[in-house]
């Protein structure tokens, strides 16, 4: 158990809403001298134990050289080292022992902000007004304690897995669940009510498991603790099993933390990112079927018709011997239609050789197609990009594939004249945009559509995003950003 309250510390308790703190500075209650000097070695701090052990009062050294002021107590020995360590950025601990003060000297020393820090003791001077008043170092210990739990959400306590009962120290349970409980016994029966039903089991049998292990041992949980006022919160608990010299678990001491926040937080991340896992599938799946029935359709509409007409006019020349040689023509002429068809569906539907054709070389390949194919003119420009160096494999096919989706919305809905595409690189960012002079659409409608879902998916994949800037009637931008990884050396 820790010490009794005193007046001191229940007066820290009590003061209302508004917290005081009355113990000295922590460098006033150690052992250890410490002052601290700047590079002129002029003294800026000297605290009481320093005052002991070296026999000056703080009010004689503070503001003066402390060279001029020891030049025949400190040996020289002593200057050399505390001149390097102004050179260094890591503590330097070493003892010394001077003549003068007829003691060995135990120093650490480091250098911060162009300030020297000494800490030292004396084998002469070993304890300081408040190591040789227990008491009185308790209670500063105590308070300092105090001080610090009431900034954090831990809950301490001592558990008598003997008697089954929980002493919950300080004011942390209070503080944290609303229980008017503050350095009181609560039965442990009291702590199990308060778990939640669907958690109990657990519990129980994991705290059963480790004190049955018979040796020291950590037991650790994540549970639903109920507050005061009825609702649940998700808590850590943590506690060091104290066993007896039969190796019989007798104690446990140990701390409450409230970890709501980040659970929830933690839940709230991982229905966002299966959400929009299931908005990428859905739009993958859309795309998918969408996909099949453009071919299914242009199978239909184009190639049987075709092929048909292809199987009329070989039936004719087999009959007709006059129509035969002309059949036979429009039977070829057909047949390279067919073939035309089924490589532009291969294009469409094929992987891209990028590390034989490269990004940039398929890009073109497309526009040019889609240029001689439709009305709408297509630009393709890039600056300031390494194929090789800046772009992984995987990310170009990304990119062409975003291309190309990007391309087949203009064609389908966007009624353009002109559309452009620009691949540059801004630092270490890699932007495509893609921009079309067309009808424009509403922002929140488009964001919806399984084409704009598709490219966003395969954006994220690298840890980009993705920019939209269109109004009905002011055509339409689409900006890919792509973080680059490489740098110039």
């Amino acid at each position: 158990m820790l010490a009794k309250q005193t007046p001191a510390i229940k007066d820290f308790y009590n003061t209302g809403s508004k917290r005081t703190y009355s113990a000295s500075p922590i460098a006033e209650t150690v052992t250890n001298g410490f002052f601290t000097v700047d590079r002129k070695w002029t003294v800026k701090y000297w605290n009481n134990a320093a005052e002991k052990i070296l026999r000056v009062q703080a009010k004689d050294i503070v503001g003066k050289n402390l060279w001029k002021k020891f030049a025949e107590i400190i040996p020289i020995e002593l200057y050399a080292i505390d001149q390097e360590v102004f050179q260094k950025d890591t503590p330097v601990h070493f003892r010394e022992y001077w003549g003068e003060m007829g003691a060995w000297f135990d120093v650490i020393t480091y250098h911060c902000d162009n300030t020297l820090s000494v800490s030292f003791k004396s084998s002469n001077h070993p304890n300081t007004e408040y190591s040789k008043d227990p008491v009185q170092r308790l209670k500063q210990l105590n308070e300092l304690y105090r001080l610090c739990t009431e900034i954090t959400n831990d809950c301490l306590w001592e558990w008598n897995l003997l008697t089954k009962e929980i002493f919950w120290i300080d004011g942390g349970h209070k503080r944290v669940f609303g229980y008017q409980v503050e350095d009181a016994i609560v039965p442990q029966s009291f702590w199990e009510q308060c778990i939640h039903p669907d958690d109990k089991l657990r519990v129980f049998a994991g705290l059963k498991k480790i004190i049955a292990q018979g040796s020291p041992s950590i037991w650790e949980e994540e549970y639903r603790f109920k507050s005061a006022d009825g609702s649940y919160q998700y808590v850590h608990d943590r506690g060091r099993i104290i066993y007896d010299e039969k190796n019989k678990a007798v104690r446990m001491i140990g701390a409450t933390q409230d970890i709501t926040e980040k659970v929830l937080l933690e839940k709230k991340l991982t229905q966002e990112r299966l959400t929009k896992q299931r908005e990428i599938t859905d739009a993958v799946l859309t795309a998918q079927e969408n996909e099949r029935e453009a071919i299914g359709t242009e199978l239909s509409e184009n190639m049987s018709q075709l092929l048909v007409v292809i199987k009329w006019n070989v039936q004719m020349a087999k009959t007709d011997k006059n129509k035969r040689e002309i059949c036979l023509e429009n039977s070829a002429e057909y047949l390279d239609q067919v073939i035309t068809e089924v490589r532009e569906m291969y294009k469409k539907l094929s992987v891209p050789d990028i590390r034989v054709i490269g990004l940039f070389d398929n890009i073109n390949s497309l526009i040019q197609d889609l240029n001689n194919a439709h009305p709408i003119k297509f630009d393709f420009f890039n600056e300031g990009i390494d194929e090789e160096e800046d772009l992984e494999h995987n990310l170009q096919i990304d990119i062409l594939r975003i291309v190309q989706e990007q391309l087949n919305n203009i064609i389908k809905h966007a009624n353009a004249t002109l559309a452009t595409i620009r691949l540059t690189r801004k630092a270490n960012e890699i932007i495509l945009a893609i921009s079309d002079n067309g009808k424009g659409c509403k922002i929140s409608k488009e964001k919806k559509g399984v084409g704009i879902i598709n490219i966003k998916s395969r954006t994220e994949l690298y840890g980009g995003r993705v920019l939209i800037k269109s109004k009905p009637g002011k055509g339409y931008e689409l900006k890919v950003v792509i973080p680059c990884y490489h740098t110039e050396l």
